[in-house]
């Protein structure tokens, strides 16, 4: 039987906007300079890494649904860039304008603008006359991720196709791309000795025992919303295993996976998160940028910390929200499960 439609009653835009508040905590943590260099840090460095692991499971779930219910690969294609796309270059064209307004070199302008917007974000992370004297001066490096959903896109369908072919062998299959990940994201490192190795572990195929454990949440999805305590126990025993040895941690994708099926799935209050717009992809592409320039401005240092947090957090919502409703939205086909709950809030 084909899983159910994924607006069906779960929590995955409630676990998307917390996972974003928690990559924007720790960006906040550490671009004000609050603790620099500090345990504090350390631990929201931790959480961070977490929320990011815990979005690729979601986006591998979601995304391994999407192309299911596609009626062709231009279909899925147009899904994902409608999704994706027009936010992104807003966070990328609004800065560069900035920056340009102020006086800003031309061609360093242009330089930012065609890399980023191709996704090559490490090639020109900066701009001219913005973010100088910061602690850091990337404009915004959180969209290092998005390089890599990319690329998971691109990839999937030829995933889906394999599933297909493999039959009752598709786990075999996932389980192959779940080791070869971590056989990425974890060796990598140890066998190049070069400096950029820690960095391209990170990339994809590091990344893709999350991706896989997603794809396999879709596989499950009947039996996970039927039985989330079960996976909710397994994936809680995993991901605290993973922590106890190194050579754990590759258990940490599956762990990770069990508990956001438990999160989404399990019986109580729906947790809406999407019901005013899903501003969780707005938090996150947003909230850089917004702490480096309060950070420049001076606003944690003259104001103090407690209030430029909150004063982050509400211009990040109002950003989303914006975002959300100016770009996001209108880029989103009638049949969206973003636009659906939105205009069915707006119904009532």
């Amino acid at each position: 039987m084909a899983p159910a439609h994924p607006s069906a009653a779960n929590r995955f835009d409630f676990i998307r906007l917390v996972l974003a508040m928690a990559v924007f905590a720790y960006h906040a943590v550490v671009l004000s300079a609050l603790a620099p260099m500090s345990g504090l840090e350390r631990i929201w460095g931790q959480f961070a890494e977490l929320a990011i692991q815990g979005f690729f499971i979601v986006s591998g779930a979601l995304v391994a649904g999407s192309l299911a219910r596609s009626q062709s690969l231009a279909d899925y294609a147009g899904k994902r860039v409608r999704r994706l796309y027009p936010a992104y270059a807003a966070v990328i064209l609004v800065p560069a304008l900035i920056s340009l307004l102020m006086g800003g070199q031309g061609r360093g302008v242009a330089e930012y603008v065609t890399a980023n917007l191709v996704f090559l974000n490490f090639l020109s992370p900066d701009l001219p006359g913005l973010f100088e004297g910061n602690r850091f001066t990337e404009v915004n490096g959180a969209l290092w991720t998005l390089k890599i959903e990319v690329m998971f896109y691109l990839c999937l369908p030829v995933i889906g196709w394999a599933l297909r072919m493999a039959g009752r062998a598709r786990w075999a299959l996932l389980l192959g791309l779940y080791a070869a990940g971590e056989a990425w994201r974890l060796g990598l490192p140890v066998l190049l000795d070069h400096p950029m190795a820690p960095l391209l572990a990170r990339q994809l195929p590091g990344q893709m025992a999350f991706f896989a454990s997603g794809i396999a949440l879709w596989q499950v999805w009947e039996l996970a919303r039927s039985r989330p305590l079960l996976f909710g126990a397994g994936g809680l025993l995993l991901a605290a295993v993973s922590f106890v040895h190194p050579w754990l941690e590759p258990l940490r994708a599956a762990g990770l996976a069990g508990l956001i099926i438990c999160i989404a799935f399990l019986p109580g209050p729906a947790l809406n998160a999407a019901r005013w717009g899903d501003i969780s992809y707005g938090v996150y592409i947003t909230h850089f940028p917004i702490l480096q320039a309060l950070a420049w401005l001076g606003v944690f240092a003259m104001a103090g910390h407690a209030a430029g947090f909150a004063l982050s957090a509400l211009l990040v919502i109002a950003a989303s929200f914006a975002l959300w409703h100016l770009v996001e939205r209108p880029a989103l086909r009638p049949s969206s499960h973003y636009r659906k709950v939105a205009d069915k809030t707006e119904q009532d």
